[in-house]
């Protein structure tokens, strides 16, 4: 115990200690808090354990701690290799490459009979590393209503890996937080990543060998946050210095217990001053005297909110429903679509859910005993920190009984205020969001375990800055470059996947962050030849940030990893090879034919004054012409908005074009 308390006042002191050491002790570290059901000399991080994937046709890197000096023997499908622990107690073996097959026995022994690790059902097949925000995170809970066949589906051939969230402002984290490996079924996936799920699910169909899924995401993080120290160090100063700020741990938990109880405060008047506490839930409260309101339009005159741009504090709104003899005690499902932002929903009194921000659809169980024959009320308390309270439209906004017994809300409530509050004090800080410690904490631990690829679908956080998204593209080349050197991998394949359309559309152009972002993605993609990019610009929401369809995002992954890995034949989304002016018009031939001819939408040119404007085009076999509306047009644009709806150019294997900007000769 006094070597581990010295070991940690070590690390303190040597934050910039040089990375080759810096891994051996963080390793050091990491391995003596142990993770597997092994012997006390010798230990394993948490990526090994019984039931994982093993990564096929690659030699396969086993590391670990043990004694100084020890010599230790790693055995895997009658494969052996030996390694003797440095003056750090760490060591590494690479298995040999090997076919897909399993359940095997792994297991590393010590020169003594008792000094071993075993870890049972491990299967050599593909492993996959599937990082991100929160589309990569969306779970299968939340995409389920858009595939109610596919939720009780179970595949042993299929491991899910979750990793844990984990920050580390200093360098390298130990290990990873306790987790494990988990076949897949319907329990062990329904907070997985959806996308992972699908991938898993259609891979293994389609390889009939094991699939390894490993999560490691978090919504609503930057790019630079999956940087690696010394890149972001080299490149951006400024930013390695934010991240240096909070090496100081009184810093940290002071800024966190100030948000903390700046929160509690906050909260803790609104609730008491709120007139609405234990009275508007009721179903025999009077009402009568508020406002009615149409739920997409809660600031139309005469609403309290009538000419406001924001609503700090609570706001109630009810409405009556009438609940037939046959469907009254019932249980029920209320979905309540999306609301923005946090809110406390009431069934006659009953509470029956809250969510705590705007994103989740409020899908809230109402227990039986609730619902009365005749009048009921739904009273919905919404709490705002910041805009305007609305409903998002779109969404469903119903009660379900059964498969095919639901019975619509109305559009039409009844609103009140509750109380409005001053805006909440400011105080913590998000460490999710400061450069490289995710990296650090939910990328490196893991390093060099093997893997087939990696899929990253991140961005939305950086589009929102037009600073911030014109750094994307050389900030992505750092992440992938940092990540093949961690896995020791120069040719480690990356799926990029694009950010989908959303918000609202406009026909007219737009140059936002969004786009930048995606011109961003595509580019990297295009000009690294072990990258491939996956266009889901048909698959996004105007509401959600979050669409559904993460099967559709899947199948196309599936189909960039068959290119990138089994057959380069493959094809993916169309691509505009080259483009000209002739005649006025300009002309741009693709790389596949088109999958219908006919007019297209979303073009745009600009002259020598960059000003874009909207331009019609047609376009047959594997040419689209583009009719300038400007005498001599100098560049175009595709799909250049935040939701470019009217995107109609696929090839004729059902794949959208990409986004794009392309400056003409």
């Amino acid at each position: 115990m006094n070597f581990v308390f010295c070991f940690m006042l070590y690390e303190k002191k040597n934050a910039y200690f040089c990375s080759a050491m810096r891994k051996k002790i963080t390793i050091l570290w990491m391995l003596m808090l142990g993770v597997a059901l092994c012997s006390a000399e010798i230990r394993l991080p948490q990526i090994f354990q019984s039931g994982m994937v093993l990564q096929r046709g690659t030699d396969i890197p086993v590391w670990g701690q043990a004694a100084p000096g020890e010599i230790v023997t790693v055995s895997l499908n009658k494969k052996t290799c030996t390694a003797t622990a440095d003056a750090d107690g760490y060591w590494r073996v690479d298995l040999p490459a090997m076919k897909a097959g399993g359940p095997y026995v792994l297991e590393v022994r010590g020169k003594r009979e008792d000094v071993r690790c075993r870890m049972d059902d491990v299967w050599v097949g593909d492993v996959w590393l599937c990082s991100g925000q929160s589309n990569m995170e969306t779970t299968l809970e939340r995409v389920s209503p858009q595939y109610p066949d596919e939720l009780n589906d179970s595949n042993d051939m299929v491991r899910l890996f979750h990793v844990q969230y984990q920050t580390d402002t200093n360098g390298p984290s130990a290990d990873l937080r306790p987790t494990s490996w988990q076949r897949l079924n319907r329990e062990n996936a329904w907070r997985f990543s959806a996308i992972g799920y699908f991938l898993g699910k259609q891979l293994q169909r389609e390889k009939g060998v094991a699939q390894g899924i490993i999560e490691s995401a978090w919504g609503g993080t930057p790019v630079e946050a999956w940087i690696a120290s010394d890149s972001i160090t080299k490149y951006y100063p400024v930013l390695r210095r934010q991240t240096q700020l909070y090496q100081n741990d009184g810093l940290v938990q002071a800024q966190q217990r100030a948000g903390s109880l700046a929160e509690q405060s906050w909260r803790g008047m609104l609730d008491a001053g709120d007139p609405g506490m234990g009275e508007y839930t009721r179903l025999d409260f009077d009402d009568s005297r508020w406002t009615d309101v149409d739920q997409y339009n809660l600031t139309a005159s005469p609403s309290p909110l009538s000419g406001r741009r924001e609503w700090i504090g609570s706001l109630w709104l009810r409405q009556h429903i009438n609940i037939s003899k046959e469907h009254a005690g019932k249980a029920a499902q209320l979905l309540l679509g999306t609301l923005y932002d946090s809110d406390i929903t009431y069934i006659n009194g009953v509470q029956v859910g809250t969510t705590g921000y705007q994103y989740p659809p409020r899908r809230y169980q109402v227990p039986e005993g609730v619902l009365r024959e005749g009048d009921n009320v739904i009273a919905v308390r919404f709490v705002n920190k910041s805009g305007i309270p609305y409903f998002v439209k779109e969404k469903p906004y119903r009660l379900v009984f059964g498969k095919d017994d639901v019975q619509l809300l109305g559009q039409r409530w009844k609103l009140y205020p509750g109380l409005e509050m001053p805006r909440c004090p400011g105080g913590g800080i998000s460490l999710q969001n400061l450069p490289s410690v995710l990296f650090n904490g939910m990328i490196s631990p893991m390093a060099p375990y093997a893997v087939a690829g990696v899929l990253w679908y991140q961005g939305e956080s950086n589009a929102g800055d037009m600073a911030q998204a014109r750094e994307y593209a050389a900030m992505l080349r750092l992440l992938i470059s940092n990540w093949r050197q961690a896995f020791g991998r120069p040719q480690l394949p990356f799926v990029i996947i694009q950010l989908a359309n959303y918000m609202e559309p406009s026909d007219k152009p737009q140059h936002t962050g969004w786009s930048v972002v995606r011109e961003a993605q595509r580019e990297v993609a295009a000009g690294d030849g072990r990258a491939e990019l996956v266009v889901t610009i048909d698959l996004g929401e105007t509401v959600d940030i979050h669409p559904l369809r993460k099967k559709e995002v899947a199948a196309r992954v599936a189909l960039a990893l068959e290119r990138l890995l089994w057959n380069p034949r493959t094809l993916l989304s169309p691509e505009v090879v080259s483009a000209s002016v002739e005649n006025g018009a300009v002309v741009c031939t693709l790389s596949q034919p088109l999958l219908r001819d006919g007019e297209f939408f979303e073009f745009e040119v600009a002259g020598s004054d960059g000003r874009y404007v909207n331009a019609k085009a047609e376009g047959s076999g594997n040419r689209i012409v583009i009719t300038s509306p400007l005498a001599n047009p100098v560049s175009i644009r595709y799909a250049w908005k935040n939701n470019p709806i009217r995107a109609n150019v696929y090839s004729k294997n059902g794949l959208p074009m990409s986004p794009f900007q392309k400056f003409l000769q």
